[in-house]
């Protein structure tokens, strides 16, 4: 967190400094004054909640700030820095140079403006086949609606995104809904809003889901990092509460036609300083092969688990499974045709990926702690199962 202080310092501090020196060095005290307001701003959001916990107003004002002015502000510096060593040759250049930085920050203002007011709650449905070699005839054609990361929280009280979500889930007619993580940000008493809502989710059978990071509440109170389950069985029994099937280090068998596949899903599993409490061993046992236990009547499984970090840790080398669903990642909230800030944190950040015969889901998801996204935009998917 002190680093994160440090860049934002940088960020926020730096080009408003070079401004006021390079450009309002002849202007009233006032002009310069104004200039670092935003910046004060969102020093301060930054302090609260470095000593208060996360939230979701100072969180929103920080974001604001930094991408609506002070991102702006640092692509104008570093393009009016080049202006002057163009000078060197050519006043003309210079002066074409910086108009092109202020046009470049303005159009970078825009896009981060048009990213916290609609691009959040832009819903898009992607539709994803996945093939497997020994999926059991009768789910051949088996349709998942895949969702993640909700983050209620972030919408406050306000439900028409959620209820936009529920009815483009119902419209697609899915076998089954699987959720994979994330329903709040901080806290079980988001839920409440969204609970009458969000148990109108209708597939024949029925919703699972697993918990996320941030469905253990640890953010708003550092304290509760000793009670890190606490705050998970509070989500847990809204989720029940709403119909949905959480799975906890568990699984949960699906019959048709005659033949059977089991789905499984595991407490948080991943990469540090989230919570490491999943057992996977514990949730497959009795439907699939785990390390060197083999299981006689193994089922074709799919997994859920948050964290994708997940799959390579363990899925992979130590099971067969063949389909493995996650969230997590949000793609970083950015996304710029196949590119993602996520993919420096993550090897698999988002989409489809392979490993010999097990394949991996990411959702990019629907939501995040702070309002904004550009290109990864909240994302529906249907996965269709086929046998090859």
């Amino acid at each position: 967190m002190t680093i994160a202080l440090f860049i934002a310092l940088f960020l926020l501090l730096v080009p408003d400094i070079y401004i006021s020196v390079a450009f309002l060095r002849s202007a009233p005290v006032l002009w310069r004054v104004l200039l670092f307001v935003p910046t004060l701003l969102a020093l301060l959001s930054m302090l609260v909640m470095f000593f208060k916990g996360f939230s979701n107003v100072f969180g929103t004002i920080f974001l604001v700030v930094l991408l609506c002015i002070a991102l702006p502000k640092l692509v104008f510096m570093a393009i009016s820095l080049l202006a002057k060593l163009l000078g060197i040759w050519s006043v003309t250049v210079a002066s074409v140079t910086n108009i092109v930085g202020m046009v470049t920050a303005c159009v970078v203002s825009l896009i981060a403006l048009y990213s916290l007011t609609f691009g959040w709650k832009q819903l898009d449905t992607e539709y994803v086949d996945l093939y497997f070699d020994d999926l059991p005839e009768a789910f051949d054609g088996y349709r998942i609606a895949h969702l993640s990361d909700l983050h209620v929280g972030t919408y406050g009280t306000k439900t028409a995104f959620v209820e936009k979500v529920v009815r483009r889930v119902n419209e697609e007619h899915p076998d089954a809904v699987m959720f994979t993580g994330d329903l709040v940000n901080v806290d079980p008493s988001e839920l409440p809003p969204f609970t009458s809502v969000l148990s109108q989710l209708d597939a024949p059978d029925g919703v699972f889901s697993v918990l996320g990071n941030h469905d253990y509440c640890l953010y708003g109170d550092p304290s509760r990092w000793s009670h890190v389950r606490e705050g998970a069985l509070k989500v847990a029994d809204v989720e029940r509460g709403m119909g949905w099937t959480v799975l906890m280090n568990e699984h949960a068998l699906l019959g048709r036609g005659g033949d059977t596949i089991a789905v499984a899903g595991v407490e948080n599993t991943g990469k540090p300083p989230f919570p490491q409490i999943g057992s996977l061993r514990k949730a497959v046992e009795g439907i699939t092969d785990y390390d060197t236990v083999k299981c006689d009547s193994a089922f074709f499984t799919i997994l859920l688990t948050h964290d994708p970090s997940h799959w390579q840790m363990e899925v992979v080398p130590k099971t067969h499974i063949p389909l493995t669903l996650c969230g997590h990642t949000h793609a970083a909230q950015f996304q710029l045709g196949p590119w993602s800030p996520s993919s420096w944190m993550y090897k698999e950040w988002g989409g489809a990926y392979q490993s010999g015969n097990q394949q991996l889901y990411i959702s990019t998801g629907l939501g995040g702690t702070l309002p904004f996204r550009f290109g990864a935009w909240p994302k529906l998917v249907i996965l269709t199962l086929h046998k090859r």
